[in-house]
């Protein structure tokens, strides 16, 4: 090792989800919206003038977060936006955990959490889900450093109830409490009507699900005009241009147009409803996804071997090769067509096992 290499910080990086080229595959392992965004966001990006390149981004987002405030009935000051949810939630643990005490998330949960505590040098610990997966309300009563929690969990897709939800603030008040809602729109109850009798919570949401927007990078945080004004400092000492302007103008269009969104959420959800039955009869269980995705695993056929099985047909689903979920297969809900096709290879491999 040379001399200067010793002071490289080594890092455990986090691992994204397989991102496959070409025509002929399904793409079921990333969690993406198969649909497209609202109609607003391709007219604007066609009216869009190159020459708005050559100029600095409003550091604020100004035009974005006056459309997220309205959307949500909060003031301009308590939103906050950045370049996907990840990088809400990075610069949130960098603000908000800060104590020698350790912080707290799922053991089974998004798997960034540790990546970041362990770039930032913040001690934590991971509480164990019950053994049907949820989150246990009860071993988040101990004393930390701060609190962290997907809901709907990933990648289980399960709902922390809302008083479940309150129990962990009400124990907790004396730390900062981060509630990452990435896929709630799909059948959750967001702690958003919480904010108001609750000044430590940060609600975290994102446009790469709901929205249909991954590509564009766009996430926001919502909490206390106190939380959001450290958050905001952290990241005016880091990097002041970070959302470049089409996520800015094109994030807005998006959040405009409710009646296209609803109704896109209303597909995806009636898909994996139906979805849910056919795998049922198949042999899959799963625990009640509130996602949009399901967390299957079968009766019989090892998961790692479906996985296989259906990488070979260019259909791609997650595998997590861990002690806990080494059985289970996280399925994003595709169209109806794409479905359809993977219920298709499923009775054949299924029978052929």
């Amino acid at each position: 090792m040379e001399l200067w290499e010793k002071n490289i910080r080594r890092v455990v990086p986090y691992v994204p989800g397989e991102q496959p080229k070409g025509d002929r595959l399904i793409k079921l392992n990333t969690n993406e919206n198969p649909y497209p965004p609202a109609p607003g966001v391709e007219k604007a990006l066609g009216e869009m003038d190159a020459d708005l390149f050559r100029k600095y981004p409003d550091p604020a987002s100004s035009l974005l977060v006056d459309v997220l405030a309205e959307r949500y009935g909060v003031g301009k000051d308590q939103v906050f936006v950045g370049v996907g949810s990840d990088d809400v939630l990075g610069m949130a643990f960098l603000t908000f955990f800060n104590s020698d005490k350790p912080i707290l998330f799922p053991d089974v949960s998004y798997s960034f959490y540790p990546v970041w505590a362990d770039l930032f040098h913040i001690p934590y610990e991971t509480p164990a889900v019950g053994e049907e997966f949820q989150i246990l309300k009860e071993d988040y009563y101990r004393e930390n450093g701060g609190i962290v929690f997907p809901n709907p969990n990933a990648p289980t897709g399960l709902e922390l109830g809302l008083e479940a939800v309150e129990d962990i603030l009400r124990h907790n008040q004396d730390v900062v409490v981060i509630v990452d809602e990435a896929y709630v729109d799909f059948g959750g109850r967001s702690a958003l009507s919480l904010l108001p009798r609750y000044e430590n919570l940060l609600v975290v949401q994102t446009f790469s699900k709901s929205r249909a927007m991954a590509g564009m990078r766009i996430g926001y945080g919502i909490g206390s005009p106190k939380l959001i004004r450290a958050i905001q400092d952290v990241r005016y000492s880091y990097n002041s241009y970070t959302m470049n302007i089409p996520s800015q103008i094109l994030g807005a269009e998006a959040v405009k147009d409710e009646v296209y969104f609803r109704e896109t959420l209303d597909k995806i959800i009636k898909t994996r409803e139906e979805t849910k039955r056919w795998m049922g009869e198949l042999g899959f269980t799963f625990p009640d996804s509130k996602a949009n995705f399901l967390f299957a695993t079968h009766e019989r056929v090892p998961a790692e071997a479906i996985f296989k099985a259906l990488k070979e047909e260019q259909i791609y689903v997650r595998y997590f090769n861990t002690p806990r979920l080494k059985d289970h297969l996280r399925i994003t809900i595709g169209t109806d067509e794409e479905m359809k096709a993977l219920r298709r290879f499923l009775e054949g491999f299924l029978r052929r096992y």
